[in-house]
């Protein structure tokens, strides 16, 4: 037994598995709580993380796995129905630590392993006789009952024994010299015990002392009792039951039913409907510097970082972030010309994409997946064996389309808009810092004033002390962690608004805070020598089929609020070109009229009128040069609303009226444009009976939980599953134009006169050479307006996909 996690000699290579859930309670409650700047909790987090750390340092292992619940009862449940029963609610701040520890594995390129119906502790016990026999096992927990999974040297259990620091390694000696039994007889042990945390009942009347002399001296539970029963029926008492005194065999033979029920329910399993997956390379070999720096720039962990550039050997932050590939200096635009090996790697990374996309399409809620994500899935480490599986699924579901023709095309154009990247004015975010740290300071300030006193503003439990016990703030709704702590989340405080100047003081401090540190301060570090950043583009980033980016987030930054335009000005063109923004105008509402067919949507949109004034003039009954801005607006509202499947309910809070005259805007809504309606009746209709939807192009989103016993549930899902056909033929539209764009330039052989930079929602930004703004602007609008013309498009429509263009030298500028 270790107590340091000292390195094994064992010859055979080490695979370590995280009991995540164990940890990250542990965690929790051993570390403050920590938070971002915008108020996001970390503190589990940090500590999960720093374990995986510390792991790395002392273990260097070949592998690493982590193992969780899935919510939802287990066949513990189904077998004692008040198994865990009285266990505390978890916290909303540990709640949501559980999820983000997710992100960590991902960050960390770690394989997760879980299973419906078993706990984490079935996962390690089903992986650990799995791989024991080829690999050097250590399971990292906070959790004590897995110590009944070591097995000699072969499996061995790190585990912490106070804070996150102070650890122990238990070898079958280490489990014997604390218990004065072997591992296997943990179960047994527990059996008679039991355990208050998972409410397992044991025999009442005997405690851990008893236990253990109990079960070193007779072993199994078994044992125990064919001793007892013999003792009891023999005439002549032998030495067996000498020391055992008659108030305990009483107990004994009363709770022999619960004794032997408590050890099943305290074994764990090893036949959880798992198979462990070998990853093609070492995990060390597969991290990905750059993504664990975004993870810790997310969450505020730059001293962490640090500590892994060092454990990784990453001398400085361009080596880390050299792990993405970089143009060179040779050209006016940092070249992408390639040499052999870069080819090769192209290749490489082409041909990785496209299995990836092709189980991201077929299983559209596993976003950006992995290899080993894949390889999981499809039960193979053959690359064609697995690209052939996920192909006939392609094929069944009909969508080789959407695969063909919409996604494989983009993957070399993605990598050639990243390796181009987009200029940024470092000097520029320079001021603008100073400016909102300055800010920042004063809000502080102002905020302190208002409490009376100073306190961790980033703290959940700090903040709602002084909000609600040194200030008395209350509202009508206001929620509560399951903890019972009241909540001050943004959506809590923005209840409060209008209660005390302190509110107003802290959303604003939250909201600057959150710009600061993930873009204003943040991106002069992601620059290379060019002063460009290069931002990845994910295809795959969500299930509608919508891009997502990392390292860094760009389609985050604000859209309409004037911080976010200040942050859009650091986006630049280099001297002699201009950044021009190419954005599908409404194209949700024009997509919505299609798939509707609605001939009267149809013919404000064909006979090109303000969508929202047309809507307004037909609801209200007045012409529309007499619609005035309210009836707009409220238009507007129900227009966007719509296409998310909003109701009556929340269309009076969205208008700020009453629920009559919602009700009243809504009926005169769909008496106008029926064919909206029906349009949402029967695609909620086709989801329930078939478990999906599709965009226009075939594109699919499945929807279990349509099946949801939870009312609420099911209504979510119907709002989510009448978007998705809408927003998801919105991101097909784009990326046809984007590969339309890109081989139109290259016909043209304009590569040094325009380049594509970025992809923002429904937006397109080049850089663009000042002497050809005005050829290159009608050449991009008639592409991306065209989209749905080709010839293997099977709908015709005679709305058109308008496409509204600005210039500028910045991207803010060029959004004015």
């Amino acid at each position: 037994m270790s107590t340091d996690g000292s390195q094994n000699k064992n010859p055979k290579e080490t695979i370590v598995l995280l009991d995540a859930h164990a940890l990250i309670h542990r965690a929790y409650h051993a570390l403050p709580a920590f938070a971002t700047s915008s108020g996001e909790p970390t503190g589990a987090v940090y500590g999960f993380l720093t374990m995986i750390l510390k792991i790395m340092e002392d273990f260097k292992p070949e592998y690493v796995v982590a193992c969780y619940d899935l919510p939802g009862g287990t066949f513990r449940h189904e077998a004692y129905a008040d198994y865990k029963k009285g266990r505390k609610k978890a916290d909303d701040d540990l709640v949501i630590q559980l999820q983000t520890s997710r992100d960590v594995c991902r960050a960390f390129n770690i394989p997760i392993y879980d299973a419906p119906g078993f706990e984490a502790d079935d996962i390690l016990g089903t992986l650990s006789a799995q791989l024991k026999d080829k690999y050097n096992v250590i399971i990292a927990s906070g959790d004590m009952d897995t110590l009944q999974l070591v097995d000699d040297k072969k499996v061995r259990v790190f585990t912490l024994r106070r804070g996150i620091k102070d650890t122990i390694l238990y070898d079958e000696g280490g489990v014997k010299e604390r218990f004065n039994f072997g591992p296997e007889l943990l179960p047994d042990y527990k059996g008679l015990r039991g355990d208050t945390s998972d409410n397992i009942i044991g025999i009442k009347g005997i405690g851990e002392k008893t236990a253990q002399e109990l079960i070193s001296k007779f072993g199994s539970l078994e044992n125990l009792y064919k001793v007892l029963e013999k003792e009891i029926s023999s005439s002549v008492q032998s030495a067996g039951l000498e020391g055992i005194s008659q108030r305990i065999q009483k107990l004994l033979i009363e709770g022999k039913e619960d004794a032997l029920f408590s050890k099943i329910l305290a074994t764990i399993r090893n036949d959880a409907p798992i198979t462990f997956k070998e990853p093609q390379q070492t995990w060390l070999g597969s991290l990905n510097a750059s993504v664990i720096e975004e993870f810790c720039i997310r969450f505020e962990f730059r001293s962490l970082f640090a500590r892994v550039k060092t454990l990784l050997n990453f001398h400085s932050t361009e080596d880390a972030k050299s792990i993405l590939a970089k143009p060179n200096n040779n050209s006016e635009f940092p070249s992408t010309k390639s040499t052999e090996k870069h080819a090769q790697d192209t290749l490489s990374y082409e041909k990785d994409r496209a299995l990836c996309i092709a189980f991201w399409i077929a299983n559209p809620e596993h976003a950006h997946p992995t290899l080993d994500e894949v390889y999981m899935y499809t039960s193979t480490q053959s690359y064609n064996e697995a690209l052939d599986i996920l192909l006939k699924k392609i094929e069944k579901d009909n969508m080789e389309h959407v695969y063909k023709d919409i996604e494989l095309p983009l993957i070399p154009i993605i990598k050639k808009m990243k390796d181009t990247g987009v200029l940024i004015d470092s000097n520029y975010l320079s001021v603008l810092s100073r400016e909102y740290h300055s800010e920042l300071d004063i809000l502080e300030k102002n905020i302190f004033n208002h409490a009376g006193r100073e306190f961790n503003i980033r703290s959940p439990k700090q903040l709602g002390e002084i909000l609600f016990d040194v200030l008395g703030l209350t509202i009508k709704g206001l929620k509560k962690t399951t903890g019972g702590a009241r909540s001050t989340r943004e959506s809590e405080l923005d209840k409060l608004k209008g209660a005390h100047p302190i509110i107003e003081l802290l959303l604003r401090y939250r909201e600057l805070h959150k710009l600061v540190s993930t873009y204003i301060d943040t991106l002069p570090t992601l620059v290379d020598e060019n002063g460009r950043i290069h931002s990845e583009l994910l295809q795959d980033g969500t299930a509608t089929g919508r891009f997502s980016s990392q390292n860094p987030n760009i389609q985050n930054i604000p859209i309409r609020s004037t911080d976010g335009k200040k942050i859009r000005n650091a986006f630049v063109a280099q001297n002699g070109y201009e950044l021009v923004v190419c954005d599908y105008s409404q194209i949700e509402l024009r997509i919505a009229a299609i798939m509707s067919g609605d001939p009267t949507l149809t013919q404000a949109l064909v006979g090109g009128e303000d969508i929202h004034t047309a809507v307004a003039a037909r609801v209200f009954g007045v012409k529309a040069s007499l619609v005035d801005s309210e009836q707009r607006r409220r238009a507007k509202i129900i227009n966007f609303g719509i296409l998310y499947g909003m109701g009556v309910n929340a269309l009076q809070q969205n208008l700020g009226s009453t629920r009559a005259e919602a009700q009243e805007f809504y009926d005169k809504y769909f008496a106008q444009f029926p064919k909206i309606r029906e349009y949402m009746d029967t695609t909620k209709e086709f989801a329930h009976k078939h478990g999906y939807t599709m965009t226009l192009f075939g594109r699919r989103r499945y929807f279990a939980q349509l099946k949801s016993p939870l009312p609420h549930i099911r209504a979510a899902i119907e709002r989510t599953a009448i978007n998705a056909p809408i927003q998801g033929t919105g991101a097909d539209c784009i990326k046809l134009a984007m590969q339309y764009i890109d081989k139109w330039i290259e016909n043209e052989n304009l590569s040094e006169d325009v380049r594509m930079i970025l992809q923002i929602h429904d937006e397109l930004v080049f850089e663009v050479k000042e002497n050809k703004v005005e050829y290159i602007i009608p050449k991009i609008e008639n592409i991306m307006s065209s989209v749905l013309q080709e010839s293997w498009i099977k709908y015709k429509t005679p709305i058109p996909l308008k496409v509204t263009t600005s210039v500028g030298k910045s991207w803010g500028m060029a959004k004015e």
